[in-house]
């Protein structure tokens, strides 16, 4: 029997279809229409794997999440709750950068889909496991993910045009090396990142030792005492 000249359709096949669309041209780039012409099939037949277009935009979103280290959540790992949150952070925003056309898609939060939700598992059970209260777990959990997210959504070093006349001293009198900061724009973008995380885990462990103190045996048995 002979082969079929193409594959066959599969979930996986139009997943990296319409990621590689996303990846080249944005969201909008991605219609039914369009990926069935890349993918060499009619319309109607992706109809088999996805109920709709956002569906599909749902499973590129959750293919990117599933590529999130989780590792330093696990339980055994040995990393504290701020190094694992640290750790977690850089390799969610490297997936994330990797794909940014789709993080709106993911900011939007994990809904149903199975990768994102082990996400949010992973982070909430490791910081209930670390002290936090569920409630204090949970606001960690959204700050992260506005945290990572927003800085995924676009790069402050592009929003400066490279012209080092568009910034007229007399109305800019500290904007004097802007246009240099497109040119540096990993740089400037991944130290702002790194910034911004070590100023939020600071403001976490301050909260955090109040908590520490109160579960420590000793001083529960000064309360009893007293």
């Amino acid at each position: 029997m002979a082969r079929p000249r193409k594959p066959l359709l599969s979930r996986e096949r139009i997943v990296e279809a319409a990621s590689a669309l996303v990846d080249a041209e944005g969201l909008s780039a991605v219609s039914t229409r369009r990926l069935a012409a890349e993918l060499g099939v009619s319309g109607p037949s992706l109809y088999n794997h996805f109920r709709t277009k956002d569906e599909i935009l749902d499973a590129v979103a959750d293919a990117v999440s599933a590529k999130v280290d989780l590792s330093m959540f696990a339980e055994g790992d040995g990393r504290d709750w701020r190094t694992a949150l640290h750790d977690w952070a850089v390799s969610y925003r490297a997936a994330l950068a990797d794909h940014p056309h789709i993080v709106p898609v993911l900011a939007q939060g994990p809904g149903r889909r199975p990768a994102g939700l082990k996400v949010a598992d992973a982070v909430f059970g490791a910081m209930v496991r670390a002290g936090w209260p569920p409630a204090q777990a949970t606001y960690i959990g959204a700050l992260m993910r506005y945290f990572v997210t927003g800085s995924a959504l676009g790069s402050f070093a592009r929003g400066f045009v490279d012209d080092e006349t568009a910034y007229d001293p007399a109305d800019y009198p500290h904007l004097g090396q802007a246009h240099l900061l497109a040119e540096h724009r990993q740089k400037v973008d991944e130290g702002a990142f790194e910034t911004g995380l070590r100023a939020l885990l600071d403001g976490l462990a301050m909260q955090y030792e109040p908590l520490r103190d109160r579960s420590r045996p000793q001083d529960r048995s000064a309360a009893a005492e007293q």
